[in-house]
């Protein structure tokens, strides 16, 4: 396989994160026992299936990220930080933007980690599947998402005929991470084109699977959290996150 590099969307304003946000990079939050960075927890899984070369997409409040994380030598790893651009927006628009400045190569497999989520998903294992199948983008997959909200089910009048409180989705849903062949580039930078904002999941991965429909799932029934908002980090279990996670501190 080609060589990885992990690359971590890390500049949002976390606004569902608010007021939390006003003072914290999102994913500087502190998490677990020990109140470490929500960041630091993906750099240090990223470290432990073996991904060193990590590039971090920074913006509102990079200096917190920065100041902390540095060159990343303190944790084992090499971290290359891409500012990003008011003309190039969006998830996909800031993976362009650092692959015009370098900090992503265009002979690489970027493993794409969304910042504001935990997991201990077996990153090479997820590597391996996206190699075997020669795909350009692999989607990270879960099965038995709980619906955080009652599902209403109502009949042709709007009559509420019952709930169902929190149901499991049958369906899998995606976890932020993704794999993409650094070809996918060129894709991006089409799409780009003529426009100042540009999502992955919402507009590059589709277009992926309509051109060439080489998009492959990986389904997990690895531990995620979304910590991406107010009411989740509120709700999350400090004890299931060590139960979780701790193995990346021993």
């Amino acid at each position: 396989m080609r060589g990885v590099k992990g690359v971590v969307l890390c500049g949002g304003e976390g606004k569902r994160l608010r007021p939390i946000s006003y003072y914290f990079q999102k994913t500087m939050i502190p998490v677990g026992r020990s109140q470490k960075p929500l960041l630091e927890y993906a750099i240090r899984l990223l470290r432990f299936h073996g991904i060193t070369d990590l590039a971090l997409l920074v913006g509102y409040k990079a200096e917190q990220i920065v100041n902390y994380f540095e060159d990343g030598s303190r944790l084992n790893v090499n971290i290359t930080y891409a500012y990003d651009n008011p003309e190039m927006r969006g998830t996909a628009g800031s993976v362009l933007n650092a692959y015009k400045k370098k900090a992503i190569g265009k002979n690489e497999t970027l493993l794409i980690y969304y910042g504001d989520i935990l997991t201990n998903m077996n990153l090479q294992d997820f590597l391996r599947y996206h190699g075997e199948k020669n795909a350009k983008a692999t989607v990270a997959l879960a099965k038995g998402f709980t619906v955080r909200v009652g599902i209403a089910d109502i009949d042709r009048e709007g009559r509420i005929r019952g709930f169902r409180e929190k149901p499991k989705l049958k369906k899998p849903v995606s976890i932020a991470i993704v794999a993409l062949d650094a070809e996918a580039i060129r894709d991006i930078e089409h799409l780009m084109s003529g426009r100042k904002e540009l999502d992955l999941m919402g507009d590059v991965i589709p277009y992926i699977m309509k051109t060439e429909k080489n998009v492959y799932g990986y389904i997990t029934d690895a531990f995620w959290y979304d910590v991406g908002s107010t009411e989740a980090y509120e709700k999350l279990d400090t004890n299931k996150v060590e139960e979780m996670l701790g193995f990346l501190y021993r």
